[in-house]
């Protein structure tokens, strides 16, 4: 009787037994990466670790990770005896399968290169208040593949890494650890300025810039006081800009409904 592809010898049940060793050692080296590290996984400032090696340490986690199960599931393959059989039928058209291959992996790889780019040079990191195709928020996470942006109105931008790498975008954080957060009002027309500005005194704002005078209104920006090291947006800008609104109402600085 002539021998089945998995052989007798357990080959399927060895493969088996490699790739969920390949997991469980994958997960215990990064329980322990992540206790030694910290657990930044959201909550940087409870162990005061700077978001640089925050960021870095979390795409390093998971790039090794990966490596792990990839190695397995190598070895796993490797036990297959019969295998190579369809290497040697394979090896023919090797070449055009590699340019295929190649190209329809490079969006695929870019990405993750980019990840590892990302955490090297370090432009962003998490934490950071960053300007990304007209989108403001901060750097909520960053994964091999992909950015993470919370624009703090609810929605999460999700951008692969390799536009990141490619694309201009503005750094608001400029390396402060305890940059403010910043929210837009709009003055009507013609508004008075300064009393504005003295009217949102009571949130110790940090700065308040005038961003743009049209016929439509003032808009200001007011960026808030300076805090511990911040993970994602979490409403900041939105109750700023409510509390704001709140003071300007008060002050007569905006009309209120029916006046």
């Amino acid at each position: 009787m002539e021998e089945s592809f998995f052989s007798k010898n357990g080959d399927l049940l060895g493969a088996i037994i490699t790739v969920a060793v390949a997991f469980v050692l994958a997960y215990l080296v990064d329980r322990i990466v992540l206790a030694r590290g910290g657990r930044l996984a959201g909550q940087v400032t409870d162990v005061g670790v700077s978001r640089a090696a925050a960021t870095r340490l979390r795409v390093v986690r998971r790039l090794v990770f990966v490596l792990i199960v990839l190695v397995g599931i190598g070895l796993a393959l490797s036990q297959f005896t019969k295998l190579e059989k369809l290497a040697t039928g394979l090896l023919a058209s090797s070449a055009v399968l590699g340019i295929v291959l190649g190209l329809a992996a490079r969006q695929v790889l870019a990405n993750p290169l980019a990840g590892v780019l990302l955490a090297i040079t370090q432009p962003i990191r998490i934490g950071d208040t960053i300007t990304f195709d007209d989108h403001t928020g901060r750097v909520d996470d960053l994964t091999l593949s992909y950015t993470y942006i919370d624009t703090g109105d609810g929605r999460l931008m999700v951008v692969p890494n390799e536009q990141v790498v490619t694309t201009v975008l503005f750094n608001r954080s400029t390396g402060d650890q305890n940059a403010p957060v910043a929210a837009s009002v709009w003055l009507p027309p013609g508004g008075d300025i300064e009393k504005a500005r003295a009217a949102l005194a009571p949130l110790e704002a940090s700065d308040i810039e005038t961003a743009e005078i049209t016929p439509e209104g003032v808009r200001l920006v007011v960026h808030g006081p300076h805090g511990t090291a911040r993970t994602s947006v979490s409403g900041e800008e939105a109750a700023l800009r409510e509390r704001a609104h709140q003071l300007l109402l008060s002050a007569g600085v905006l009309a209120r409904d029916g006046e």
